[in-house]
């Protein structure tokens, strides 16, 4: 494996581990707000949702802006 995929890949893992405690704490701040647990649960994934898109959307601009 080189070192670009593997840089590739840790960099996946990062935002994954980054949008996964992002979604936590919307999550525990929903339930910190006497949110019921479904709604505290919706609010963690669109959280987690919307760290993702916005992760894959700055890496749409560098990508661009590198070419």
């Amino acid at each position: 494996m080189s070192d670009h995929t593997a840089l590739i890949l840790l960099t996946c893992g990062l935002t994954l581990v980054v949008a996964a405690l992002v979604g936590a704490g919307a999550g525990y701040l929903a339930r910190r707000d006497h949110a019921t647990y479904p709604a505290a649960l919706g609010r963690a994934v669109a959280a987690f949702a919307a760290t993702l898109t916005l992760a894959a959307a700055v890496t749409t601009a560098l990508a661009a802006l590198g070419q």
